[in-house]
């Protein structure tokens, strides 16, 4: 039976679910609630499977499996994209959305559909509800979407067998099924956007900004996976095995990936990125500035560990002193949202890149700096890191970045969106930065009252929230483009559930947070 955390926890996601519904109710809102409650059920099957060990791949064991809430990010992203560019008149925009929207439901319907299928023995109403769910979203797929995305979507679900495959197999423990849903159903996604927009490159549609983040993303997961069957054969440790990484890394990147992005684009990668880098003095002052801020952030990660040294008793960073990264990250990204969204959004692709660079180095030992970031890192794990990697760091910049690289740009004509809208670029910092920062910092310090089944306290949670109306009002006052007229209710009521949702998830909340309040937001 489950829990009153995963109880409660499924309440609050029902609750977005109807809230988001309540505004653009249409054929689609009949699918995502069919969604929501099938997937409700099968949690149940799920979480069993985790306590018998009995799925199919080693999950991480620390929490529940997450089905629930991973299930209805991208589809309710899609549905409100959609919505958002039919508003705008942008109707290329507004099929894509719902292609989102159809995908997300196809790929947790087919995770849902595992789940029921290993159970033994075989749940009959279970097996009925996710049969129902499974005609509302086929139905509703044949009288929505044409041959071509039919096609796109049946895509990417390949993709993600093929990648669930493999990666779960490979990372034991670094997942549970619904961080698998969320982080192997995006990156199938962007590797099927990327071959679709390089096959049809004559168009000429797109930004070079959003084939940097495609062709980046899909640039490091593809190095990962050729050096870990290359590493299955050969010691990684050695300093043979080194030399050949970095020159292996130099060679895909240089004559695969260099070019792939030069067809994308149609000039010179380099030159194009330098050019954009330099292009105007606040970017310089922003990336000086950004340049000191990296470099304190690993200040703060020498001094712990010298710290460590002199102190044998304490092996590990202090809640506190792990949310130091939460404040430098609020500093990096906010001055970045308000002069300049570009330069943020080619900042972190490349920052993303090289943390998750630097995580080969570490996993794979590679020498001078594999063994001395292992090191280095071991300090600051928590129970969330109980597999081969360490993706805590990861998740963060993700979460901080994924509602500037989602924020639909081209459905948004003066650069903003309306109402509460005009926020969905500081999703990342208000959910995480701020919101998550307080909540841990207070309520680790002062909390007394535990809400119930939870080591999260009443206190915390009251105290983000707010925070963060806070840090709305002073980005009012900083950042001229938001206007959010008069839209303050539905601020609060996003701000509230998600503050809620915090409380009780036991799932990537770096992750999860920032996407469902830029759902609200949207």
């Amino acid at each position: 039976m489950l829990n009153k955390p995963v109880l409660a926890e499924s309440l609050i996601v029902f609750i977005i679910v109807l809230f988001v519904h309540a505004v653009v109710w249409d054929r689609y809102s009949w699918c995502a609630v069919a969604l929501a409650i099938q997937a409700f059920y099968v949690q149940f099957k799920w979480d069993r499977l985790l306590q018998l060990g009995g799925a199919v791949f080693q999950f991480r064991t620390a929490a529940n499996s997450g089905l629930l809430p991973a299930s209805m990010v991208i589809p309710l992203l899609g549905i409100a994209m959609k919505e958002r560019c039919k508003s705008a008149g942008i109707v290329y925009f507004e099929r894509f959305g719902i292609v989102v929207a159809s995908t997300g439901m196809l790929v947790a319907l087919f995770l849902s559909v595992i789940a029921v299928g290993i159970t033994k023995p075989v749940p009959s109403n279970t097996c009925v509800l996710t049969g129902v769910a499974g005609s509302i979203i086929i139905y509703t797929m044949k009288h929505s979407l044409t041959v071509s995305e039919v096609i796109e979507v049946l895509e990417v679900l390949l993709i993600f067998v093929y990648l669930s495959m493999i990666l779960l197999y490979l990372l034991p423990r670094c997942f549970t099924p619904g961080e698998a849903l969320l982080v192997l159903g995006g990156i199938s996604f962007v590797l099927n956007q990327l071959i679709k927009r390089s096959l049809n490159v004559i168009e000429g549609r797109g930004d070079p900004i959003d084939f940097f983040l495609l062709v980046a993303v899909v640039g490091v997961v593809l190095l990962g996976l050729f050096f870990t069957v290359l590493f299955t054969f050969m010691d990684s440790g050695t300093w043979i095995s080194s030399m050949f990484f970095h020159m292996m890394t130099a060679v895909l990147g240089l004559g695969v990936i260099m070019p792939w992005l030069y067809r994308l684009i149609q000039r010179n990668p380099l030159f194009w990125l330098l050019q954009f880098l330099f292009q105007t003095q606040t970017r310089v002052y922003l990336l000086v500035y950004w340049t000191f801020l990296a470099a304190s952030a690993c200040g703060i990660v020498f001094y712990q560990n010298a710290k460590r040294s002199s102190e044998s008793k304490k092996h590990q960073a202090s809640t506190i002193t792990r949310k130091y990264f939460h404040f430098i990250v609020v500093a990096t990204y906010v001055p970045g949202l308000i002069y300049d969204r570009q330069l943020l959004y080619v900042a972190a692709v490349l920052c993303l890149a090289v943390f998750i660079f630097l995580e080969y180095i570490r996993y794979f030992r590679i020498k001078p700096f594999g063994q001395t970031l292992r090191h280095l890192l071991s300090l600051f794990l928590d129970e969330r890191d109980s597999g081969p990697l360490i993706l805590t760091h990861i998740y963060l910049l993700l979460g901080m970045s994924l509602p500037v690289w989602l924020f639909p740009r081209s459905c948004a004509p003066k650069g903003t969106l309306s109402g509460a809208g005009a926020l969905v670029p500081y999703s990342g910092v208000l959910a995480v930065g701020v919101g998550d920062t307080i909540a841990s910092i207070f309520g680790s310090t002062m909390g007394e009252i535990k809400w119930p089944g939870t080591k999260k306290t009443f206190e915390g949670t009251m105290t983000a929230i707010f925070a963060q109306i806070i840090a709305v009002a002073l980005i009012l006052i900083f950042d001229s483009s938001v206007n959010l007229n008069s839209s303050y209710a539905w601020i609060l009521a996003s701000v509230s559930l998600v503050s809620l949702l915090e409380a009780y998830t036991t799932q990537i909340d770096n992750l999860l947070l920032p996407l469902y309040l830029q759902i609200m937001f949207m």
